[in-house]
């Protein structure tokens, strides 16, 4: 082992505990407690994060995986990705300082934002870090007088119409303008070794990464003929983090395989990189929060209509004239997303935390017979956007029940406390002891049998739900724990 992570860092549990034990455990606890100073927790499967690396690995053999810090940016995801010898995408001097605190090496770490302030420019040079990204002039001269010895990786632009995020409006040059940025890289005596793009977030067609990768090959025959050596090709990211994705990882990575075969074969001397956040650690992080407020409003209360855009389920007519408004300790600005997000990804990565009717987690279930109400949920922000979700039914709620949002890892943790920070929400992370002797071995999949359904399921200690991952709360009462 690297030495990143240690035992003292999650909680050790057996094969036959799983994650739905330790929730409940913790849930119980907090509602036992008397201080009351516990309203919201994370729950991090460190096992599943485990799991999908081994899974990635398989799918994708010819790709090393880098980890793009700014998803979720707590110690545990960090320590165990480098455990597993994951390279890492930093966007800023923050993130960069986090991983070589925990004792990432420079040579694997990308600074990967092709928008850079020059302070942050000068720290990568200083601190060894030469792979860097650029898309268009400025940048290139920024790094020209500021990192002369950095290595460049030429961001171009994708077809990313059908993606719910759409990077190529802001970053990424055209293919057309690629060879002046070559030629002006070359004139600056700057080195161009390679190729990034990055096809947006949950696109439906796969197809769209063998178009970028064709449309790669292209740019390092231009860098080849202006004399650059091209030997670094970036596919970013876009996998999807959840079983229920549009389409499935397996898809995604049978086209890019085959492009990958087409224009860049085996062989060919170049090395291949993805930039990964939400396929780590989005089904690996459940949130437990209790609610700490209620309140009942009449259905035609003035300004009612409109006041929630973040509808992630269609409402229903209730048979009652009153909506339940639940006041949570969670809220789209702390736990639910990460607060330097914009406001467009604050939206999307709080949709992902629409409800899903009551089970699972080993507790008891309410009666097909309980009653059903309209129910909005908030976050204790006194601002009218803090609204998390509406149109739910949901059986009555009380103060001091609990609510759990599975896949919840995306954007919703920042920066951690190891440079003196505070979470938001504390986190308990945990990983079997199969998992931890799988680490500590560096067990692969490669060793076991290729045709054997889910060969990394033993690896999270929760792995028992995951081939079912689906987003929303489950509803604890704090009376039937």
């Amino acid at each position: 082992m690297a030495g990143y992570l240690s035992e003292s860092d999650f909680v050790m549990v057996e094969e036959g505990f799983s994650t739905a034990d330790l929730l409940e455990e913790l849930t119980l606890g907090a509602s036992q407690a008397t201080t009351g100073e516990v309203a919201a927790f994370f729950v991090a499967d460190l096992g599943a994060i485990v799991r999908k690396h081994f899974c990635f690995l398989k799918r994708l053999p010819r790709v090393r995986p880098f980890y793009a810090v700014k998803c979720n940016s707590s110690p545990g995801v960090l320590k165990v990705l480098a455990e597993l010898g994951l390279g890492f995408s930093c966007a800023n001097k923050a993130e960069m300082e986090l991983v070589q605190h925990i004792g990432v090496p420079a040579s694997k770490i990308i600074y990967s934002s092709p928008c850079k302030q020059i302070a942050q420019i000068k720290y990568a040079a200083k601190n060894g870090v030469r792979l860097l990204s650029f898309d268009n002039e400025m940048e290139l001269e920024k790094v020209v007088k500021s990192h002369p010895s950095a290595k460049m990786v030429l961001c171009i632009a994708t077809n990313d119409s059908h993606s719910l995020s759409h990077l190529s409006f802001k970053f990424g040059a055209s293919l057309k303008s690629c060879r002046h940025l070559l030629e002006n890289a070359k004139k600056s005596q700057v080195d161009v070794v390679g190729v990034s793009f990055h096809i947006g977030s949950d696109c439906p067609d796969p197809k769209a990464y063998s178009q970028s990768i064709a449309d790669a090959r292209l740019v390092f025959e231009m860098g080849a003929e202006l004399g650059h050596r091209m030997q670094i090709l970036d596919l970013g990211g876009g996998f999807p983090g959840v079983e229920g994705a549009k389409v499935r990882f397996e898809e995604i990575s049978s086209v890019i395989n085959s492009a990958l075969d087409l224009y860049f074969p085996e062989g060919c001397g170049v090395d291949i990189l993805a930039k990964l956040g939400r396929y780590y650690v989005t089904s690996a992080f459940t949130l437990a929060v209790s609610i700490i407020s209620k309140k009942e409003v009449f259905l035609d209360q003035p300004g009612r209509e409109g006041r929630c855009q973040r509808k992630t389920v269609p409402p229903r007519r209730p048979s009652c004239t009153t909506s339940t408004m639940a006041c949570m300790e969670a809220s789209t600005q702390s736990c639910l997303t990460t607060p330097a997000l914009p406001p467009c990804c604050r939206r999307m990565e709080t949709a992902a935390a629409s409800p899903i009717p009551p089970s699972g987690y080993g507790v008891k279930k309410p009666s097909s017979e309980q009653p059903l109400y309209s129910s909005s949920l908030w976050g204790p922000a006194a601002e009218g956007c803090d609204c998390i979700a509406e149109g739910l039914r949901l059986p009555q709620l009380h103060v001091g029940d609990w609510l759990v949002f599975e896949n919840m890892g995306a954007y919703t943790v920042g920066m951690g406390s190891l440079l003196g920070g505070t979470q938001a929400c504390r986190i308990t992370y945990a990983m079997s002891r199969v998992t931890w002797e799988a680490l500590r071995g560096q067990l692969l999949p490669a060793e076991q049998d290729d045709d054997a359904e889910g060969v990394c399921k033993p690896l999270s200690c929760g792995w028992e739900i995951t081939d079912t991952l689906c987003v929303g709360p489950v509803c604890t009462p704090a009376s039937i724990m």
